[in-house]
């Protein structure tokens, strides 16, 4: 309990980061980086996992050179893409019994259904498009594969988004890191502003679903 707590401390400054970053190792919290962005765009209960702020403070760290940023910046590319792969092969097994399936712990069928509308919305697009809104990219490569999305053009379109989703992550964050003094001391702010730019477009969403009229 006492080395839990401890960990917790650590979570609660920048300094503790760099400290926890150190105790674990740089080449353990990349992988630690890079199997939670796999889950989240792999795995359906991923869905809560907080993808734009951590890349984001993972490139920080690199910027500040406690982190390798190749270790992170390739790595976290293919973690992303080949997560989307499998989240696309789920959806083209299962089909449309995942419409069917119960809420669980696990699984939402709201989500995967605000997916669904988004995929409608945007089309081939919203591969791209749905890195940058949570929950959705989770819920979005299933419901490509259950639409029948032929895989060529899929992957086409998730490779491409796949890299600039962790690109522009990793490399902005990168980018502050290395150029704003003291911006460990700003890093919660920085983490609360990108959550908030993150659930934006739900917000807006749900906003505006419900002063449309009614369809019959």
């Amino acid at each position: 309990m006492d080395s839990l707590l401890h960990y917790l401390r650590l979570l609660y400054s920048s300094d503790g980061l760099k400290q926890l970053i150190e105790s674990i190792g740089p080449n353990l919290f990349c992988a630690i980086v890079c199997g939670i962005i796999f889950v989240e765009t792999g795995l359906f209960v991923g869905f809560f996992l907080p993808g734009d702020s951590l890349l984001v403070t993972a490139g920080i760290f690199a910027g500040q050179k406690v982190v390798p940023l190749y270790w992170l910046l390739f790595p976290g590319i293919v973690c992303a893409i080949v997560g989307d792969q499998l989240g696309y092969w789920i959806g083209r097994r299962a089909g449309p019994a995942l419409y069917k399936r119960e809420d669980s712990f696990l699984f939402r069928r709201s989500h995967l259904q605000r997916a669904h509308d988004f995929y409608e919305k945007y089309g081939g697009r919203a591969i791209i498009l749905a890195r940058f809104v949570p929950i959705v990219r989770t819920f979005c490569p299933p419901v490509a594969g259950a639409a029948g999305m032929p895989y060529p053009r899929y992957l086409m379109f998730d490779i491409f988004g796949g890299t600039f989703w962790v690109g522009t992550m990793i490399v902005g964050g990168y980018v502050a890191g290395s150029r704003i003094p003291n911006i460990g001391k700003y890093l919660h702010f920085v983490i609360g502003g990108i959550i908030l730019l993150s659930i934006l477009p739900p917000i807006i969403g749900i906003l505006r679903s419900r002063r449309a009229p009614a369809n019959p």
